[in-house]
Formats: structure tokens, C-alpha cells, sequence
């Protein structure tokens, strides 16, 4: 299957042809050019990522066999009776195991289409997910599904083949129940805000850097994660509220000069406030749930981030 960047390109070269060829005006209907602006949209987004369709599935099906790898692992380790003394219901506990079928059908899915496009398929890694009970694995899981549905809603304005788009909306919608399941299992409100959070595939795979010790020989992804960013000690990145200040630590915080609290709802996406060294930034009005705080070199008043604004993190918080 030939990259989107390609296809995209040739797509966009045929409708610029046939405009210059038509003789009359108007050369494309509105229908013919509203196809056009977004597939050349589209082509550029995915030019200025570095991301060819295949990469994109290849990025997917490395965040899936991580979450497989993730449920697997932790109900190998942790029995059912230690879900139920957290106050989970032998009914959720059966619903969190099939979260994890519901991962490995999503692999399966994603190596078939991968592999019928003529690429291998990336293998699973060796993970290190730092779990050491049922506690830490529910946790855990509550943000590995939040940022898979960031993922996907990302990932959307990149993707123009109807037919990968569709299986990413359908895999999106499933990512999406299983967040809920999981903060009702929490015992937080399941729908924090009106809006979910989409990130950069760079910004993603930061968040799930750190979980990966080692890949195989060939499937390590063309994406690279961004500087580290931590709370400082002594400090929780849970249950922050609005006007409280934060103190973070990374090896890039001497040139940062704000801090970018993205979630969904905000206008653009992310509230930038101005951060110091060693002193640390406010916690903007306006969060909800989990919001991904990074350091960054600018902060737009649109509220857009990018990748090249960037310069550690994201890091998870919770609002409260």
C-alpha cells in the first residue's frame, strides 16, 4: 500500500491537473474543492511529521501491544481478590481482563493490515510498567487508556485514506469505553469534560517511553520522546487544584519560560502560564482530569501547541 504522503500527492497533483485543463469556469465544483483543501491539509501534516501511513500504523500497533502486554502481565501477577479488596466488583474485575482481550484483538487487527500492506510489523518490546499490586496496576491503567485515546484523536488530522481513518475511529470509540470503565472502577467521574485531549504522536510516544526498557532489532519507531519532566520532591502530581504552584524538574528547564497545561475544553487546547526556575508555574483555571503539563519555549494566546515549542514532558496531572 503505497504511503498517504504519496497518495495524497498524487491525489492533489490530479485535481490541480484537471483544474488547469477544465475550460470553464468554475473549474471545481465547491464539493471538488473542499476534498481539495483538506487532502492538501492533510498531505502537509503528515509531510511536516514525518509520518507515511505506515509509520502511523506501526506507531498504533506499538501503543497496543504495550497495553496487551500490560493487562496480560498484570493479571498473571495480581489474582482477582486483590481487585475486590480495592472495592472493585467481581463484574469489573471481568471487565478490566477483557480490556486486555479487547488490546490483543486490536494488535491482531493492526499486524493483518500492516502485513498486507507489504511491512513487517513492529514486535512488542520489553516493558517495565512498575506496578507492584493491583493498586498501582488500576493506576496505571487509567492513564495508558487516557493517552490512547489521545493518541487516536491526534492522529486523526493526519489520516486521509477513509479506510485507516475508519479503523482508527472504531479502535478510538473502544479506547474511549475502556477509560470510562476504568475511572468508574477509580471511582472518579468517568466524563471529567465535554471534550477529550488530542496529543502529537511525539508527545505520545513520550508518555509511553518510559514504560519501554528494549525493542527488538527493527522495530524501533522513527519518533523520539522528548526530555523527561517530573514533578519536584515532595511534590504529587494528583489532586492539583487551580492556582496552586508546581515545581518541576527536567534537563531542560533552564531554557523553558512556560508551562503548557493541555486538556480538552480549553480554548486551542492549552493554558500556558509563565514559569521560573526553581520556583516553578501557577496551575491555570479551567482543568479537569488528567491534563498533560509540559515546558515550553512560548506560550501562544491561541492556546496551540506544537511539537517545536516543546521542551520536556508531557507529564500526567491530575486536576481536581
Amino acid at each position: 500500500m503505497p504511503s498517504i504522503t504519496k497518495t495524497l500527492g498524487a491525489v492533489v497533483a490530479g485535481l490541480a491537473a484537471f483544474a488547469s485543463a477544465a475550460p470553464a469556469a468554475p473549474k471545481l465544483t465547491k464539493g471538488q474543492m473542499k476534498i481539495h483543501e483538506v487532502l492538501r491539509r492533510q498531505n502537509a501534516l503528515a509531510q511536516a511529521a514525518g509520518l507515511t501511513d505506515i509509520d502511523i500504523l506501526q506507531f498504533a500497533l506499538t501503543l497496543e501491544l504495550l497495553e496487551e502486554d500490560f493487562y496480560r502481565t498484570g493479571f498473571q501477577q495480581f489474582p482477582a481478590d486483590q481487585f475486590i479488596a480495592l472495592g472493585l466488583t467481581q463484574e469489573q474485575v471481568n471487565e478490566l481482563v477483557n480490556i486486555g482481550k479487547t488490546e490483543e484483538a486490536h494488535v491482531i487487527a493492526l499486524q493483518s493490515a500492516i502485513a498486507q500492506a507489504g511491512t513487517q510489523p513492529v514486535q512488542a518490546c520489553t516493558y517495565n510498567f512498575g506496578f507492584t499490586d493491583a493498586a498501582s496496576m488500576v493506576a496505571t491503567a487509567a492513564v495508558l487508556e487516557n493517552v490512547g485515546v489521545s493518541a487516536y484523536a491526534g492522529a486523526a488530522k493526519l489520516l486521509a485514506d477513509p479506510g485507516i481513518l475508519t479503523t482508527a475511529a472504531t479502535i478510538l470509540t473502544i479506547e474511549a469505553r475502556h477509560q470510562a470503565v476504568i475511572r468508574v472502577a477509580s471511582k472518579v467521574n468517568p466524563v471529567p469534560q465535554a471534550f477529550d485531549t488530542p496529543l502529537s504522536a511525539k508527545m505520545v510516544f513520550s508518555l509511553a517511553a518510559p514504560f519501554i526498557s528494549s525493542c527488538p532489532s527493527g522495530s524501533n519507531l522513527v519518533l523520539t520522546a522528548f526530555p523527561t519532566l517530573t514533578m519536584a520532591a515532595g511534590q504529587s502530581a494528583t489532586a492539583i487544584q487551580a492556582g496552586a504552584t508546581i515545581q518541576l524538574q527536567s534537563d531542560a528547564a533552564a531554557q523553558a519560560q512556560f508551562c503548557g497545561f493541555t486538556t480538552g475544553g480549553l480554548p486551542g487546547g492549552t493554558a500556558f502560564t509563565a514559569f521560573t526556575p526553581g520556583t516553578g508555574c501557577q496551575v491555570p483555571q479551567g482543568l479537569a482530569g488528567i491534563t498533560y503539563v509540559t515546558l515550553t519555549s512560548q506560550g501562544p494566546l491561541n492556546g496551540v501547541i506544537s511539537d517545536d515549542i516543546i521542551l520536556a514532558g508531557p507529564m500526567v496531572m491530575q486536576a481536581s
